[in-house]
């Protein structure tokens, strides 16, 4: 592409760390979680909620679990500050949850600020202001020194307003565009927040990290964390907090990391919704410890429900291939893949496998609201014979022979191919049905009478391209027999070459299913199913429809 030589580095990597979090191959506990949906995700919105909305949306986030909650910015409108006072007024904010506002460092902000607050039990006052070079030279135009001014002087009236109002306050300070700023002065900058606040054990103080703009790889990110970490003032009674947007599609690799590097606290929102390309997602954030064993503390048992839940309040949608969280991400159309999801599932169920390690899904669907048949195995023109198979089976109660499989999902295929479309299950039975299920035509079988002389005779009562007949012969059972009998009045050259059989659920009833396949002289296989509470009927049902299949083609 052009103008490449236009771009630079805008990042500053951190003084030489010792890169512990490198030592760490996965997240072994949940952070803190804080959504900042009523927030960062409204505002992004083409169309941001109304005041009814946001309660019923922060009433769905308590029930999943979060029990910090940024609702907005109330010094910002009225529909800010409303929401906040009626999240208070309505005793709305359980006991355990703490919800967090947003704040400048400017006076008469900070004033209407805890003025919102009034009468909340707990709640966590954020203070911010912008670090990075380029909004200190571009945007406010002031020296590094003037910018820390700012900081601490905020950081003083929170202290001195905090002061006039009864509640549990905490403190949170962001240094804004932070993965933009050099190091050493975010440092400074947050050391010179913390002298201000003086953090103790029983009044902790959250320094925010936040990945404002994602300007670099994920482990220049984790190096800047880990050199805050181990620098900043009063750390133990600081907890590191982090907040990645998504520009570079590493929002969830920074956050992963940043938490190996040190950070105890994650922001973030449901799907990703945010400015720009979006905040970090935190379903997937979480699933992904999840299928790690361990316990995120949010309750996502039921992601599509959430998920309809989330696109009727914000407008926005879901991408199908959105981890955990997408329609397809469970979809397996490949036919390779479809057999070895069929086989594992199968594999579970005979072994009884605890542990979960099925072949190409990394999660248990039915952990999240999700169903086999409708979100895992789909049916197109790339499907193989495992998947037809696993649907007729598990959805319908059809176990079809190995050989049989093959010669079904060949059909069902060619007719996803010629439409050019998905097949549902219903599609795939209706095809098995119409084109192997008790067939009769053009031969129909009337009635069969069986002797037992030397073998088995049979008398059979038939229908032939619309002319009825009858025709006898022997054999050594009864299939055999109907089937010699068939074969001496159509003159048709063909041998059985398997049959099976095996019980039907329908209902509380059950029925004999029935599966033959026969083999013309000209090598080729046609198969036929029959159903029938009688099993002998049932077998002569599906010999039948092997017959027609082979008369049909």
């Amino acid at each position: 592409m052009k103008n490449a030589e236009k771009y630079t580095r805008q990042f500053f990597e951190a003084p030489r760390t010792k890169m512990k979090w490198t030592e760490h191959s996965y997240i072994d506990k949940a952070p803190v979680w804080c959504s900042v949906d009523l927030r960062d995700g409204n505002q992004a919105l083409i169309a941001p909620m109304s005041l009814g909305e946001k309660l019923e949306f922060f009433a769905e986030l308590v029930r999943i679990g979060f029990k910090e909650i940024e609702i907005g910015f109330p010094a910002a409108s009225d529909t800010e500050y409303d929401f906040c006072r009626a999240l208070i007024e309505q005793q709305l904010i359980p006991d355990d949850v703490t919800i967090q506002v947003l704040t400048q460092s400017r006076e008469h902000i900070i004033e209407k600020t805890f003025e919102a607050l009034k009468g909340c039990k707990n709640a966590i006052v954020h203070l911010y202001n912008s670090t990075s070079a380029a909004q200190r030279q571009q945007v406010f135009r002031k020296s590094k020194e003037e910018i820390v001014s700012l900081a601490v002087k905020g950081a003083e009236l929170c202290k001195e307003y905090r002061e006039k109002y009864e509640g549990n306050f905490r403190f949170e300070y962001s240094p804004e565009s932070f993965t933009g700023t050099e190091p050493e002065f975010a440092l400074e900058i947050c050391n010179a927040v913390l002298d201000v606040w003086q953090p103790t054990p029983e009044d902790k103080v959250i320094i925010n990290l936040p990945v404002t703009v994602q300007l670099s790889m994920p482990h220049v990110y984790a190096n800047q964390v880990e050199y805050m970490c181990e620098n900043l003032h009063y750390r133990e009674n600081v907890i590191i907090s982090l907040h990645p947007h998504n520009d570079r599609g590493c929002a969830v690799a920074d956050t992963e990391m940043g938490l190996l590097a040190g950070a105890e606290r994650v922001e973030g929102t449901l799907f990703g919704n945010g400015e720009r390309t979006g905040n970090v997602d935190i379903i997937t954030l979480a699933m992904n410890m999840y299928t790690q064993g361990v316990d995120p503390e949010l309750d996502l048992s039921d992601i599509p429900s959430l998920t309809d839940f989330y696109t009727r309040l914000t407008g926005m949608t879901v991408n199908e291939r959105q981890p955990y969280s997408g329609k397809l991400v469970f979809a397996a159309f490949s036919g390779s893949h479809q057999d070895a999801i069929a086989k594992g599932m199968k594999w579970r169920e005979e072994t009884g496998c605890k542990q979960w390690n099925v072949p190409y899904l990394p999660l248990d669907p039915a952990d999240i609201g999700r169903e086999y048949e409708a979100d895992v195995i789909r049916i197109n023109s790339q499907s193989g014979k495992g998947g037809i198979g696993y649907i007729l089976e598990t959805r319908f109660g059809y176990d079809l022979p190995k050989k049989m499989r093959e010669s079904v999902g060949y059909l069902v295929k060619g007719v996803s191919d010629r439409s050019h479309k998905e097949l549902l299950p219903d599609d795939v039975f209706t095809i098995f049905r119409e084109n192997y299920i008790n067939l009769t035509s053009p031969l129909n079988i009337n009635s069969a009478h069986y002797v037992q002389q030397d073998g088995i005779e049979a008398t059979v009562d038939m229908t032939y391209n619309g002319r009825r007949a009858s025709a006898t012969n022997t054999g050594n059972g009864r299939l055999d027999a109907v089937s010699n009998a068939v074969r001496s009045y159509t003159n048709l050259d063909y041998s059985i070459n398997t049959y099976t059989e095996h019980a039907l659920e329908v209902g509380s009833a059950s029925k004999a299913v029935s599966y033959v396949e026969i083999i013309g002289k000209d090598g080729r296989s046609f198969w036929g199913t029959g159903i029938d509470n009688d099993i002998v009927t049932s077998s002569i049902k599906a010999l039948i429809s092997a017959v027609n299949n082979m008369l049909r083609s």
